[in-house]
């Protein structure tokens, strides 16, 4: 089949929301997951914001005239996230995921990002299969979480929603973390007030865009994690995502009620830091 890739126009936004409601919805429901996406409402919803953002690449695929899939390349921060990337069910395995991958992993490449991230559907062999060939090396096994709101926030600490004051100290804290910070990405949950700060003894020692499948959070400890994670109204989306490998805090959010929905795998290409701290990942990384 032959495609072609061309950046998004804002007509494209109900075809592509529909493909990518479908795609995810087929995903989920071969492998007996529940889909990420409840209806195309929220997809195009998802899909209109990004695609309108000015630091979102945004690119579909079209073969005989007509538009199969699309593909989102994040440019906020200093290391660019992949998704989502979805094809149409009925157009797949025809090399058009793969198209997609290239183009927005070329524009990375071109912009010299200091590396390109995205997270994979833990059950999807395939996706793992094609983003190895790419060049990505898995990272870090994660769980999403999801369920009623824990409500607990311990003596000594205070949680609030940031503010452009906090940014500073918050991008300090998650270059402790990982080597690099995020700012975009907090910028733009400051903006929209998602954002909130742990604070223990006066000084900020943790942050969250938002505790949900969009979001990510940086933090000194695991009882900072804890703390935002205890203090959420509500987990967005299909849930947040959790390093399996930081069993203290996947016990504890056990141990309070939450259960794990799926597994995802984060997988890298350039820089990469072993995390120093605790965190929650994006679902873009």
């Amino acid at each position: 089949m032959a495609v072609t890739i061309r950046k998004f126009a804002p007509s494209d936004v109900p075809a592509t929301a529909d493909i990518c409601y479908r795609a995810f919805k087929t995903l989920a429901e071969t492998h007996g997951f529940p889909p990420d996406l409840p209806n195309a409402q929220v997809a195009e919803t998802a899909l209109s914001i990004m695609s309108g953002h000015p630091l979102f690449f945004s690119v579909v695929a079209e073969a005989a005239g007509k538009v199969v899939g699309s593909n989102f390349l994040d440019e906020r921060n200093a290391i660019s996230g992949i998704g989502p990337i979805t094809v149409d069910p009925k157009a797949q395995n025809d090399g058009i995921g793969a198209a997609l991958m290239e183009s927005v992993m070329r524009r990375s490449n071109e912009r010299r990002f200091a590396g390109v991230r995205l997270v994979q559907a833990g059950y999807h062999c395939r996706s793992l299969a094609l983003y190895s060939k790419l060049g990505f090396n898995v990272r870090e096994p994660l769980a999403c979480f999801q369920g009623k709101p824990i409500g607990k926030i311990p003596s000594g600490y205070a949680v609030r929603a940031a503010s452009g004051a906090d940014a500073a100290a918050c991008n300090q804290l998650c270059a402790r973390v990982h080597g690099h910070d995020r700012s975009g990405e907090l910028a733009d949950a400051i903006a929209q007030g998602s954002a909130r700060v742990v604070e223990r003894s006066g000084r900020i020692t943790g942050y969250a865009t938002s505790i949900a499948f969009f979001g990510h959070a940086a933090a000194d400890s695991n009882d900072d994690l804890k703390v935002l994670i205890g203090a959420a109204e509500s987990f967005g989306g299909p849930g947040f995502l959790l390093p399996t490998r930081n069993g203290e805090v996947v016990r504890w959010c056990l141990d309070h009620g939450l259960r794990i929905t799926q597994t995802m795998t984060l997988m890298t290409i350039g820089l990469y830091n072993e995390p120093s701290g605790a965190w929650l990942a994006s679902v873009t990384y």
